[in-house]
């Protein structure tokens, strides 16, 4: 049978802008929706444009105080002390896309607000958005509902300058949310870290820095640093650095008070810096990544117009200083070269009972690497021989660490930003998701039984150790994890015991090694349903027993099935649980948590203060019963 002709006519031709754009396509402007669980969702995105509008009021000089209140409801209001909006433009600039007054310099100089859509995108992802202007002595105010303006006024007022913000995210879009107040005082520190002298009020408790990144590092130190953290500033730079035994690299980035979570130019820059000085100044040819090993430190730029790899700003691209009308400035490159260069060796020319600390650290990194690298080789060799990676990994097309340029297709770059690898545990679990993946973008990776508990064991020994090698083979990061090749690693494992053991072995390992990948947010856990629920008529998948609850009374008369393995679930149903619905666990780790201390708990030996844990926190008879059912 023939298919129906569709028929493409002038009809078919639509204009969709502004408000209805935004809400169509919200990903565009916030990235993702989300319910307020993981600090990458869209309300934290919405509170941060807002407050980024009067943190850089307080960078032009005006204010000193920013108000923020967030209700139990979720209502959230943005109070600063700035000039306020021009009364005339409030409602063109809160309500029309590419209107503000950051595209003139002279009003605004090194902002992190730059294209004229952060305010936009609040309004019409709100249930209910309010905003009121005051300046010299009136007000000019509007209200908006789902990004529709409803009423505004203008009248005499008493009220110091400034400029409040009240919004309502909308629950058509974002669902049940709720605001982690965690990752909002975290966000409101990092302000007051970067703006020296800007006090931010968050229901009632006041933040405030008076040293800078050098109060950052300081308070979210998780291990003991060898040497004093040394803070060096410039001309729109800062920058602070220091060393400890753990593994890896702990640098924060900013730009023009921005948390660039995903870094950039300028961290890439940084960590360029940092070890190309070392190595001059102690005149020796080290492995940059041995210079680094186990640093910790923060950078902050000021840059004028800023150009950000998405509208979320976790990402600099910018190459420039400044880019205006075809001319350009310095590159971020040679600027922070050039300060590091110039201002780390006269701090350790200075401080020189600094110096044989540092370099003993890059050393015993040295040796320590060379003889890693040595059997990682021969593991490698041996397991290619074998042949034993191809049957591990099923690889995807396209990578994390692939280039985008702007000739890359749309769909090119969606691939390359949603790259992920499965990790799971043998064969039926990795066959059920190698049939139900997309070979665009998802890989699969196998595990063959447990790996080693990596916290009981020496380095050499898990060097030796063939899975957890072929991973990080797979992952791509043994020399440095710029070159990570999936953007989300994924574990994948049943849901009983040996699933449990598994993924806190996995997750071990990575928190030992390579911290870094959990702190730029990579490392996820897959929630896979629980329990099938059906009748005659209807199945619907549960991952919890509330969800269990409720489909049991929506079906009445029904079956349950309970899940406890990934294979057990057909491959049919299984692509819409990795597909755009897919609900990932994000595993974090905060910057003040020590590393040691938290496998400490969960993965030494078996002290009271675990069994106590445990007994807490143990469900009761009658969950378990129903979670065995």
């Amino acid at each position: 049978m023939a298919e129906e002709q569709i028929n493409y006519s002038d009809d078919n031709i639509r204009t969709i802008e502004g408000v209805m754009h935004i809400r169509l396509r919200p990903g565009m402007y916030i990235g993702r929706l989300g319910d307020g669980k993981s600090q990458d969702d869209g309300i934290y995105v919405m509170l941060k444009e807002i407050v980024d509008n009067s943190v850089d009021e307080f960078s032009m000089k005006f204010g000193k105080q920013i108000i923020i209140d967030i209700s139990e409801q979720g209502q959230v209001s943005v109070r600063d002390f700035g000039r306020g909006i021009p009364l005339a433009s409030v409602v063109r600039a809160t309500s029309v896309l590419n209107t503000g007054g950051k595209f003139d310099d002279a009003a605004f100089k090194k902002a992190v607000g730059m294209n004229g859509v952060g305010s936009k995108a609040v309004n019409a992802l709100s249930e209910e958005f309010f905003v009121c202007s005051y300046r010299d002595g009136k007000c000019h105010w509007a209200k908006y509902l789902k990004g529709v303006l409803s009423e505004e006024g203008e009248e005499d007022s008493k009220e110091k300058n400034g400029t409040l913000v009240r919004f309502l995210p909308d629950k058509e879009m974002f669902g049940n949310f709720a605001f982690n107040m965690d990752f909002v005082e975290s966000m409101v520190k990092n302000y007051t870290y970067l703006k020296r002298g800007l006090t931010i009020t968050l229901n009632g408790v006041d933040y405030r820095s008076e040293n800078g990144l050098a109060d950052l590092v300081n308070d979210n130190l998780s291990e003991e640093p060898l040497y004093p953290p040394i803070h060096l500033e410039g001309p729109d730079i800062e920058v602070v650095i220091s060393h400890t035994n753990a593994y890896g690299e702990n640098i924060s980035s900013f730009v023009n008070g921005q948390n660039t979570r995903d870094g950039g130019t300028h961290l890439a820059a940084f960590r360029e810096a940092v070890a190309k000085t070392l190595k001059d100044f102690f005149k020796k040819n080290y492995e940059p990544v041995d210079c680094r090993q186990g640093i910790v430190g923060a950078i902050s730029i000021q840059i004028q117009e800023p150009r950000f790899e998405s509208q979320t700003k976790i990402k600099l691209g910018s190459t420039y200083l400044w880019e205006k009308n075809g001319d350009v400035g310095p590159t971020i490159r040679s600027f922070v070269n050039d300060f590091v260069a110039r201002a780390l060796d006269d701090y350790l020319r200075i401080h020189k009972d600094i110096v044989p600390i540092i370099e003993e650290k890059i050393k015993d990194s040295q040796r320590e690497r060379e003889e890693i690298a040595g059997i990682q080789k021969k593991t490698r060799e041996k397991n290619k021989k074998a042949n034993v990676y191809n049957r591990k990994l099923r690889d995807c097309r396209y990578h994390y660490n692939d280039k985008i340029n702007d000739k890359t297709p749309q769909d090119i770059q969606d691939y390359i930003n949603a790259s992920s690898i499965f990790i799971t545990e043998g064969d039926s679990a990795s066959g059920t998701i190698t049939k139900a993946r997309k070979a665009s973008h998802q890989a699969v990776f196998s595990l063959r039984g447990k790996p080693i508990n990596c916290f009981k064991e020496s380095r050499k020994k898990v060097a030796e150790n063939e899975e957890l090698n072929l991973l990080i083979s797979a992952l791509g990061v043994e020399d440095d994890l710029a070159d990570l090749r999936y953007n989300q690693i994924i574990v994948a494992t049943d849901a009983d015991d040996d699933g449990m053991h598994i993924r806190m072995l996995v997750l071990t390992f990575f928190m030992k090694y390579y911290p870094d990948l959990i702190r730029r947010g990579h490392v996820h856990i897959l929630q896979t349903p629980l329990f099938r629920v059906r009748n005659k008529k209807e199945t619907i998948f549960c991952y919890d027993i509330q969800e269990k609850e409720a489909a049991m009374a929506k079906l009445k008369n029904c079956d349950v099935t309970r899940f406890k393995g990934l294979g057990e679930i057909s491959y049919e149903d299984f692509v819409d649980f990795i597909g755009k619905d897919i609900r990932l666990d994000h595993v974090k780790l905060a910057e003040e948590e020590s590393i040691h201390g938290i496998m400490e708990f969960y993965m030494g030996d078996n002290t009271i203060e675990r069994q106590n844990f445990i007994r807490a926190n143990l469900r009761s008879e009658k969950e378990l019963e129903d979670i065995d059912i």
